[in-house]
Formats: C-alpha cells, structure tokens, sequence
C-alpha cells in the first residue's frame, strides 16, 4: 500500500513539474527531480533510481539555470529592452488566464508593450518582443526536454525490469 502511494505522489509531482514548463511561479524541473524520491522512498534499493539521482540532478541543475540564462541571452540578442523583458514576464503570467493561446501571446503582447513603453518605434519593438519570445519558448522547451528525461527516470525506477 505505502509503495503505491509513492509511486501516485512520484506520477503527481511529475505532472506538477510538467506544468511548471509552462507555470512561471512553479520549478519545473526541480519538482519533477523530488519524485525520484518518491521512488527510492518505495524501498527497493536495486532501483535504478539511485544510479540516475546524479544524472538527473545535474540535468535539473543546468535546465534551471538555462531557464533564466537562454530567455535573457536572447532578448539582447534582439535588442529587447529591461522593460520589455521585465514585461515579457507579466505578460507570461497574464496570458495563464487565457489558455492555450495566451502562454504564446502573453509574453509577446507584453514583451511589445514594454519595448514601446521604453520608447520603441514599433518595428525594433516587434523585433525585442520576438526575441523575447523566443527566448522564452526556448526555455520551455528546455525544461520540457529535462522533465521528460526524469519522468523516464522515474519511470524506470519503479519498473526496472530486465
């Protein structure tokens, strides 16, 4: 019964970590990592588990920190100001109530509004709010791909088969 109810809370934190991709305010990644715990806490010390906990640690590391270094990198890239970044992030937050449509254009239309709140003639303004959505998708991406590999962890854990 307990090892059952492990393996709901390690599928439960799996999920929460894959909205996280999405959720700013939820860590993706670093959630999806807790429910390797969830699985060692299911007693069978042979898991694989213990042999990715390492792996997939790192992975969760660099994916967090690429989380905020790949969106920031490419605003500058396209000459996004601090507003339209700071904007970017509102927007991302505002376009939660209007899904799915508004996780894409809630941080474009802010990112846009704050390039044009600093100043911006609309044409660089476009061009700083792409590459803050870019920037932003390209994290999204990242922890998508990293919650991916440690749901297969997981996954692996609790059935390590042949």
């Amino acid at each position: 019964m307990t090892n059952s109810l492990f393996i709901w809370i390690g599928w439960a934190l799996i999920a929460l970590g894959f909205a996280g991709c999405f959720v700013p305010v939820i860590p993706g990644p670093p959630v999806a990592y807790a429910a390797l715990f969830a699985a060692l806490a299911t007693g069978d010390h042979s898991s694989p588990a213990h042999s990715c906990l390492v792996v997939a640690g790192i992975a969760t590391l660099v994916a967090t920190i690429l989380d905020y270094v790949v969106p920031a990198i490419s605003a500058r890239r396209f000459n996004c100001s601090k507003t339209g970044t700071a904007c970017c992030f509102i927007g991302t937050i505002a376009g939660l109530f209007f899904l799915p449509f508004g996780v894409v254009a809630g941080p474009f239309l802010g990112a846009l509004a704050g390039e044009l709140i600093s100043g911006k003639d609309i044409g660089p303004g476009l061009k700083g709010a792409f590459g803050a959505l870019l920037g932003f998708l390209c994290g999204v991406a990242i922890k998508v791909l990293c919650c991916g590999y440690l749901a297969y962890c997981f996954y692996k854990a609790i059935n390590p088969g042949p």
